[in-house]
């Protein structure tokens, strides 16, 4: 039998082999992707990090829609956010140092973060050459390996005390800016020839800041790295429930060392009905730029995105990329959030028309939505209709709009890391699959 065959037969097989009739799940009481039959997500933890609402306890007892908010240790996400716009500083090490302890730091206690960040964010030379030889088009899958590699150069890899986690969470965080700005550099070098520049990071720039300079020298604004900087605040966490997380929470449970675990949840928010959803936007956006002809005119935008809901356009997904959210109903609070941002960098980069644009496919893409599924549930635009559209403008790559998710989630991923190991009666995560299929009785090799 030839090999290609038998590729060929065995996933042919696949097609009966799992094959699961959907009535099953309601009759056992499945809750599929761990979801209730409301779309809410189903209990399966506590924690005092995050807090993401979408739903109200309605007098009936059944969940009622509401404007979203999302809390870190406590604090709403706005109340975080409205200072550093108006007093037009950066905040992202500030709101990890929130994020990893449960409290905002006092002045002295941020000058002495930013500045362990900033003594962790120089890669060994090991890693560099490394990176070199890491050649590759998914950056992605690049900061998963040099993650992993981590192990190899920590003293003391293994070690789940507080102190040692704490100080693994701080130079991963310190750490990822590097590895994306010199891995990117690296792949326009080999993929297209670029002149390769190894920058390293400075002293008295913040993360954001270093970022930009490691990945574009000077080629940026303070609008720019403020936008990134508020960016990376956004995209920080979202409670315990999301994929990567939750991907992060359950091998820390196994006891994992943390460069596994955190290699386990970029796997996870690599996928694009995660983390890779906003590259699916800014292509849906720039495919609409150049269907519909009027940018102002309803109705022809309406018209489209009917053909899109109805699989006859663009992809034929049958989906608006950005819109709706698992939890968030009638509104995504990063998302508002971002829209401020876009707005205001849209005005300096002379991109007001396409601001206005995108602003109009929010507002008719909902109502789209929401028609075509007959219902009455308000649907809302998420984080990832209006990021890609401000990384553009800030004039970052595709190739790294994920990867500056992680390193923005990796603050979130380690204070859940830290909190599932350090709570009394912690369990390893393990919960049930029920078998469906029928005791079989063995057919020895001669007889089948």
């Amino acid at each position: 039998m030839k090999k290609e065959y038998l590729i060929y037969k065995l996933s042919d097989e696949v097609k009966t082999s799992c094959k699961i009739d959907n009535e099953l799940f309601s009759k056992y009481g499945v809750k599929r992707g761990l979801r209730n039959e409301d779309g809410s997500g189903v209990l399966v933890g506590l924690t005092n990090i995050g807090n993401v609402v979408g739903y109200e306890q309605g007098e009936d007892g059944k969940p009622k829609p509401t404007e979203g908010k999302l809390y870190y240790r406590g604090y709403e996400l706005d109340q975080l956010v409205a200072p550093l716009l108006k007093e037009k500083r950066f905040g992202f090490e500030e709101v990890a140092f929130l994020l990893l302890s449960g409290e905002l730091p006092d002045k002295e206690e941020l000058m002495a973060f930013r500045e362990l960040l900033n003594d962790n964010m120089p890669l060994d030379h090991r890693t560099i050459v490394h990176l070199v030889d890491l050649e590759g088009t998914n950056i992605m899958n690049i900061l998963a390996r040099c993650v992993l590699e981590m192990y190899t150069f920590d003293n003391n890899p293994d070690d789940i005390s507080r102190d040692n986690l704490m100080r693994q969470s701080i130079e991963l965080i310190a750490k990822f800016p590097t590895i994306i700005a010199y891995a990117y550099n690296i792949y326009r070098h080999s993929e297209h020839g670029r002149s390769l520049h190894i920058r390293h990071p400075k002293e008295h720039l913040s993360i954001a800041e270093n970022f930009l300079f490691m990945l574009k020298h000077e080629d940026y604004t303070e609008l720019d790295a403020r936008t990134l900087d508020l960016l990376l605040i956004i995209q920080a966490e979202h409670g315990g429930g999301n994929n990567s997380t939750f991907t992060v929470r359950v091998t820390s449970s196994t006891r994992t060392d943390t460069y596994s675990s955190i290699a386990a949840g970029i796997g996870s928010l690599k996928g694009p009905l995660h983390g890779g959803a906003n590259i699916k936007v800014i292509n849906m956006f720039h495919h609409l730029k150049e269907q519909i002809q009027d940018w102002t005119d309803v109705d022809e935008i309406d018209t489209y995105l009917k053909r899109m809901l109805n699989k006859e356009a663009y992809d034929k997904s049958g989906l608006i990329y950005g819109i709706g959210h698992a939890v968030y109903t009638m509104s995504d609070p990063r998302a508002v959030e971002l829209k401020k941002l876009a707005g205001e960098l849209a005005k300096e980069k002379g991109r007001e028309q396409e601001y206005n644009f995108l602003c109009l496919l929010e507002q008719e893409g909902i109502k789209c939505l929401m028609e075509h599924r007959k219902s009455r549930k308000p649907a809302c635009a998420n984080l990832d209709f209006y990021s890609g559209f401000i990384y553009e403008m800030i004039g970052l790559p595709q190739e790294i709009y994920t990867p500056i998710f992680a390193m923005a989630r990796i603050v979130g991923w380690t204070a859940h890391r830290i909190e599932e190991l350090n709570f009394e009666g912690r369990r390893i995560i393990r919960p049930a699959y029920k078998n469906i299929l029928e005791v079989k009785k063995y057919i020895p090799i001669e007889e089948r």
